[in-house]
């Protein structure tokens, strides 16, 4: 069998018709018509006319101009879902301002409103000031608990950026997730649940301030017969050609999510009859996840064949050695797998970052896996994967 990737893009077989349009009439520059109508199919697919989105070089260039947008300086503090993918954190980095960390909760995984809450009134006695921005994340395309976190932002007239960079085509109690808070984050990477090749959006509340958005990624020029500049920008517009390629996955954007959904549920049903291995699951019919990846954890009493001996002793900052056995052994079998982000306040160049944990996400890291779920991924790759790993799995 050819080896299982992780989330491996799908062509619609329609984008070489934009690509070539492009192409046709030379527009390959970081504007065109492929590029507006991109931003349109998207706006659309939210299913909310009152939000504009603007098409950008990445999902983390989406995260730091609604930063600037926000007007997040030097030394200020930004509130983020530790539980993520580094790049959640480092646009705060990248305009000077501080990551303050917070840990999950265990139904979602995703930022803890109550600790959220308890970091923020903390912060403010500590430093007299109030965070300027709230980043949870949707974690693998789980909804967070977002009423509770709204509340909490609310509370202290705190912005929320939503990083939904996982969750194209999640929902929260009926409402697409990246509209729920100030701005919302989108990523269109090659792993993603459609790609441009390389790319991301920013969700905006409003036309004016996606004109302002607009005019950060485009060098903050600004409208004069010659070049005149009297802020900095940044060179992060999405290209008419990587556009092209968007227009032609947005023709299956649906089929895509469906089958995530599909795969997840398989998942859940084989691994129902192996003990100790465990599909993560929507607490509630409210958090409609788009399963970008099915992740499992292991019970602590599950035993893997062949466990990984590194001649080392096993550290909070690595997974457990039964949860890198079983990746091993998925690898020789052909078959990708990955642990679960390690949690930002693991990592050394997050190590001065203010942090606020509870145990849920180092816990989650020690024993969580995630499994192939692309849109490649077929019925029969998921059964011969569970196989595997009841092969790989030692009986008790």
């Amino acid at each position: 069998m050819k080896r299982i990737y992780l989330c491996l893009a799908h062509m619609s077989g329609q984008e070489q018709q934009y690509i070539q349009e492009a192409f046709d009439t030379n527009w390959v520059v970081p504007l065109g018509p492929n590029v507006n109508a991109f931003e349109q199919e998207l706006k659309a697919y939210t299913g909310n006319e009152e939000v504009e989105v603007v098409a950008l070089s990445s999902g983390t260039a989406a995260i730091h101009l609604a930063l600037v947008a926000l007007g997040i300086q030097p030394g200020d503090e930004v509130m983020v879902q530790s539980f993520t993918f580094c790049a959640s954190a480092n646009p705060v980095k990248y305009v000077g301002a501080v990551p303050v960390l917070v840990d999950s909760e265990p139904d979602t995984w995703n930022m803890d409103p109550v600790l959220l809450d308890e970091a923020i009134a903390d912060r403010i006695r500590v430093t007299g000031r109030k965070p300027k921005a709230i980043i949870p994340v949707a974690l693998y395309g789980m909804p967070p608990k977002m009423d509770e976190i709204m509340a909490v932002a609310g509370k202290y007239g705190i912005p929320v950026v939503e990083d939904t960079a996982e969750a194209l085509g999640s929902y929260y109690k009926g409402r697409f997730c990246g509209t729920l808070g100030r701005f919302g984050v989108m990523s269109f990477n090659g792993n993603k649940m459609i790609t441009t090749s390389g790319g991301g959006a920013l969700i905006c509340p409003d036309l004016e301030t996606k004109q302002r958005v607009m005019y950060f990624a485009t060098q903050a020029r600004q409208p004069f017969p010659y070049y005149q500049h009297t802020e900095i920008g940044y060179n992060y517009r999405m290209s008419n050609i990587c556009a092209g390629i968007g227009r032609g996955q947005m023709t299956v954007v649906r089929e895509h999510v469906e089958h995530h959904r599909h795969v997840a549920r398989l998942y859940q049903q084989l691994l129902a009859e192996v003990p100790g291995v465990k599909v993560h699951w929507a607490p509630s019919e409210e958090f409609d996840s788009n399963y970008w990846l099915t992740t499992v954890v292991l019970d602590a009493d599950v035993k893997v064949r062949e466990v990984v001996d590194n001649h080392r002793p096993h550290t909070d900052c690595e997974p457990n050695p039964n949860v890198m056995a079983l990746a091993a052994g998925l690898d020789k079998a052909g078959i990708e797998s990955r642990p679960l982000w390690k949690p930002l306040h693991l990592h050394p160049v997050f190590a001065d970052s203010p942090r606020y944990v509870n145990g849920i996400s180092e816990a989650l890291f020690q024993v969580g896996l995630c499994l192939p779920s692309g849109p490649m991924v077929s019925d029969e790759e998921v059964r011969y994967i569970i196989d595997t790993i009841k092969e790989l799995i030692i009986r008790q």
